[in-house]
Order: C-alpha cells, then structure tokens, then sequence
C-alpha cells in the first residue's frame, strides 16, 4: 500500500481521476498521459492497469500482492504489451506486430491493455497505423500512450483518447526524487529550484560544465558576501570564460539567486540586521536577468552588480 500512497501524493488529481473512471465503470479504450519525465506517468499507468487483472480488489483498489498485480509489476503478465522506442523511434513494425497481437486472444483473460512509453517519438509510418487501429479497437481492450511532447501526437490520436494531465513535480517532490537518484542533496536542491523538469534536472545534472559553473558561481558568491574586492577581477578572469552565451549566462544568474536567498533565509534566523544587503544583492540578480534579456553584455552587467555590492 505503501506505492499506492506515494502515487497518491504525486499525482493527487490524477490519482482520484482515475479511480474515479475505475469505480464508475467508464473506462475509455484508449488513454494519453502526458506529462514531464519523472511525473509518475509509467507507474500510474502500471497501477491503473492492475485494476482490470488484479484477483483481490480492495476497496476498488488493486491488492498489488496477488499473482496477476506482482506480474504486472515485474512486466511478465502476458496480456500486459509494453512498447518502447526501438532506437531513436517507434517503428511501423513494432505497430504491425502490435496489431497482430491483439487480434488474438488474451492468455488468460479476454482483456489486454498496451502501454506505449515515449509515444512522440512514433515516426508518421507508425503514427498512422496506431491511428487506423485506434478507429476500430477491438474489444475488452486498452491502450495507455504516454507522452512528454503532446504537440507531437497527431491530433487524429489525440482526438480518440482521453488526455490525462500529469502536473509538474513540485520543488520539494523534484528534490526528492534527484536525491534518489543518489545526486547530492545540495546539488538536487539546486537543479529543483532552476528548473520543475525531472528530465531537464538530471540533463543538467549530467553535463560537467554544470559542475564547473556551479563552482564559479559559488565562488563568486563567496566574493560577494565578504566584500571582497577579488570579485570584480574574478568576473573578468572566471565567469566571462565559464558563460559564454545567453542562455548559459542566464542560468549564472539564476543560480546566483538561489544563493542569495539560501544565504538570506539563513540571515532570518541568525543576524537579521544583515537582511538588507541580501535583499539588494537578490533585487541587483533579479534585474540582472531583464537586463540580460535586454542584451546589455553579460560582463557589464556582473560587473555592476559587483560594484554595487562590494565597493
């Protein structure tokens, strides 16, 4: 029960929507999840399965100890079809094959559910013949597509399945699962406050130049703090070399804001009387980023806010 109540306490509106369908009997043949990675999107649809085989419901809830739940769960229920990209795609094949399989009997059962990861990433060969399928599915059948591109599902497909939101992860959730992934807490705490994207988070994660300009950040954020005149000289000889376009030199600021405000939350509880310059520093970072969208240089602009602070 315990993966239940974590799935409940990801997904809350998805959860109760989907049981709701469940205990209401109006179940549709066809379902997209779309969402961001890491969402709860393949468990939940996992879960949702195990209501149609499960041999034990408890209060319209699979038991997830029974036979047909623990083989759902270990992918070896043989009326459970799970499709994967094959390489970079889905391919007409794995859909052809897919079409034969279904016209058969299910093993066990008379139903059959297939679950399709990462569906955007069906080329139009595939994309068409999933959509032939779907105009006359076959009886006491199901298919689950999941998806992180919506706008990339025909909408011929979108249009005969009942589109299921996963809502992004929350910081705190985020941080949760980054540190599961056995990524350092400061570092998930980090990633979680510069983007709500699991798949964007561990990408960055990942990247050594994200190590790299995290130091330099940190670093220059040390400078500032002290007063330090070394600031001004570490801007010239460190972070114009480390940022070097836009999109990387916005995320310096943004990074250097969620020091500022670490630095300034702890400011609250040991010398409030330091408050003030934490809240001029943030407000400088803040415009920082406008000005940046601006196109006023990344090297003047980190050199006003040093100057600002430090002399």
């Amino acid at each position: 029960m315990a993966e239940i109540e974590k799935l409940e306490t990801i997904q809350p509106i998805v959860f109760r929507q989907l049981q709701n369908s469940f205990e209401h009997g109006r179940l549709a043949h066809a379902y997209l999840f779309e969402g961001d990675q890491g969402t709860g999107k393949a468990a939940l649809a996992l879960w949702f399965t195990k209501h149609l085989f499960c041999l034990n419901l408890q209060d319209n809830m699979p038991c997830e100890k029974c036979n047909n739940c623990l083989r759902i769960t270990s992918k070896e229920h043989p009326d459970v079809v799970e499709i994967e990209p094959d390489g970079q795609s889905i391919k007409v094949d794995q859909i052809r094959a897919l079409q034969i399989e279904l016209t058969k009997s299910g093993f066990e059962s008379a139903k059959k559910v297939v679950i399709i990861h990462q569906a955007e990433k069906m080329n139009t060969n595939s994309a068409n013949s999933l959509l032939k399928f779907l105009e006359e599915p076959p009886a006491n059948f199901m298919i689950i597509l999941e998806t992180q591109s919506l706008g990339k599902i025909l909408p011929t497909i979108r249009s005969r399945c009942q589109i299921i939101h996963f809502q992004g992860l929350s910081t705190q959730q985020l941080q949760a699962r980054l540190e599961a992934e056995e990524i350092p807490a400061k570092t998930a705490s980090l990633l979680a406050n510069l983007t709500n994207s699991y798949g964007k988070a561990v990408e960055i994660s990942k990247d050594e130049w994200f190590n790299e300009a995290r130091d330099a950040v940190i670093q220059w954020f040390n400078y500032l703090a002290k007063n330090d005149s070394q600031a001004f000289i570490y801007v010239q000889k460190k972070l114009v070399k480390t940022f070097k376009d836009k999109q990387q030199q916005q995320l310096a600021f943004e990074m250097l804001a969620y020091y500022v405000k670490e630095k300034r939350n702890q400011m609250i509880k040991q010398n409030p009387a330091a408050l003030d310059k934490y809240n001029y520093l943030l407000e400088e970072v803040l415009l920082a980023s406008q000005k940046l969208e601006a196109n006023v240089s990344f090297q003047n602009i980190a050199e006003q806010i040093t100057l600002r602070i430090v002399f």
